[in-house]
């Protein structure tokens, strides 16, 4: 437990890089815009300083604690910090009575709690009636879903904002930020490529104090050349500055040796990121899946966004594989939430999982084949009017003009199935669905064949 006092020591290098580059104010925040920009309810409430009881919730280094102190730095009250997992129920009753006494003078007490799911019930408990009776206004910060980590009585009186994964984007500016600050490396030339900063980003996947905490390791870790003998190799591996200070040159071999990853560096809008998702798309495509798990792997440990991955291969799991196996469409859905839920490199597994099922399923592309013919109808085509009998009648004036005339029931018929039409008169009994006998699909194809049968019958017989 302890009072907050930030950026005393700013200037103090000795700090771990992503603390001296702790953002001071929201300008300097990166992220998180959907509740810290302009005009967006969290920056309104800080600015203000109408703090009420909340907590933040995401994953680790997105800026939880960060807006905490930014909200100390900005608010009038008194600002108190307890970490979860050193602090005691003694500890609360004491911050507590504090509170209640500063209350009676008409100051306010702020209680900042790092972690806050990592408290149990009874200390969750020791919280509540001082936050009811507005003694003090609780900031928690938790990475797990506050839903099942805290008491549903706290809980219900916090606002939880969800703070979400930076994007790659994100990181490299902070990334650029740390080596342009005086805070940072601002005071030092250091040289690095646009490649390597990807790449670090990308190795980050969305933790601020990642990104930072190995961006310092290789700083220190890489060559310092006096800058009266910059060598070729620097020169071109560099952004380059002037001045006459020390040249810290970092190179893609330093970002290989501090991270124990092989950098797989491609541009992820240029000709090699397509490559890679048209290499893994039909390798699946060709059941060969060993080749495309292992496209998988090039692409994610190059860097790239897992959900980008899980959305083409849930399109694949329809286009490619269809009805062949209905299963492939839901496991690569499931595999998509996992992605966005948990992130690299947990989710890494349950693309595995969907690549390699879509790889081995039975093909088909008769869906895709269908639409694309039915579209080229819609297009081309004159666009009729709905037939009138599978038209909806909600008004009296409607079913006066006959809408909804002759509209059968299905579900009151004894095979389930009615006589009736529903495409426009132009396109009466065109087909666009041709299944195939793969896998699943085969049912599908008797069912599909079956009711075109009964169809049949059942225009011989109005003959």
């Amino acid at each position: 437990m302890s009072q907050i006092s930030i950026f005393d020591e700013e200037k103090d290098n000795s700090r771990p890089l992503a603390a001296r580059m702790r953002p001071r104010n929201l300008d300097e925040f990166v992220g998180q815009q959907h509740l810290v920009g302009e005009g967006r309810v969290l920056r309104n409430i800080i600015e203000r300083d109408n703090i009420s009881s909340m907590i933040f919730w995401g994953p680790p280094g997105v800026g939880k604690t960060t807006l905490a102190q930014i909200i100390a730095a900005k608010t009038d009250a008194q600002f108190i910090t307890f970490s979860a997992v050193t602090s005691g129920i003694k500890d609360i009753k004491t911050v507590m009575q504090q509170a209640e006494r500063m209350k009676v003078v008409g100051a306010r007490t702020i209680v900042f709690v790092d972690e806050i799911h990592r408290f149990n019930k009874a200390q969750q408990d020791a919280f509540l009636p001082f936050v009811e009776k507005g003694s003090i206004i609780l900031i928690g910060a938790t990475t797990e879903n506050p839903s099942f980590e805290v008491n549903g009585a706290l809980l219900s009186r916090c606002k939880v904002f969800v703070l979400h994964q930076l994007t790659s984007e994100d990181i490299e500016q902070l990334i650029r930020n740390a080596i342009r600050d005086p805070r940072g490396f601002g005071e030092q030339d250091v040289r690095i490529s646009d490649d390597v900063i990807t790449a670090l980003a990308g190795f980050a996947n969305g933790d601020a104090r990642t990104a930072l905490s190995t961006l310092e390791m290789m700083v220190l870790n890489a060559e310092h050349i006096p800058s009266n003998t910059e060598s070729d190799d620097a020169a071109a591996e560099s952004t380059v500055t002037e001045g006459g200070r020390e040249i810290i040159n970092i190179t893609t071999e330093d970002f290989e040796q501090c991270t124990s990853r092989k950098s797989l560096l491609y541009d992820k809008q240029g000709e090699e990121h397509y490559n890679l998702i048209s290499a893994l798309h039909k390798s699946m495509r060709n059941s060969d899946a060993d080749a495309a798990v292992y496209w998988l792997a090039r692409m994610l440990e190059a860097g790239e966004d897992p959900i980008y991955i899980a959305r083409r291969v849930t399109r694949f799991a329809a286009e490619d594989v269809g009805l062949a196996d209905p299963r492939a469409l839901e496991l690569s859905v499931a595999a998509f939430q996992a992605c966005h839920l948990i992130g690299m490199p947990e989710c890494s597994v349950h693309l595995s999982e969907a690549v390699i099922y879509n790889a081995l399923a039975p093909k088909s592309n008769a869906m895709e084949i269908a639409y694309i013919e039915a579209s080229r109808d819609a297009r081309e085509q004159l666009a009729e009017p709905v037939p009138m009998q599978i038209r909806n009648a909600p008004t009296k004036l409607m079913k006066e003009l006959d809408y909804g005339k002759g509209y059968i029931y299905a579900h009151d018929t004894e095979d389930k199935i009615a006589d009736m039409e529903c495409l426009p008169d132009s396109l009466r009994g065109k087909e666009y669905y041709h299944p195939t006998e793969q896998g699943f699909e085969l049912r599908f194809k008797e069912r599909y064949e079956a009711i075109k049968k009964w169809r049949a019958e059942q225009k011989k017989k109005k003959k």
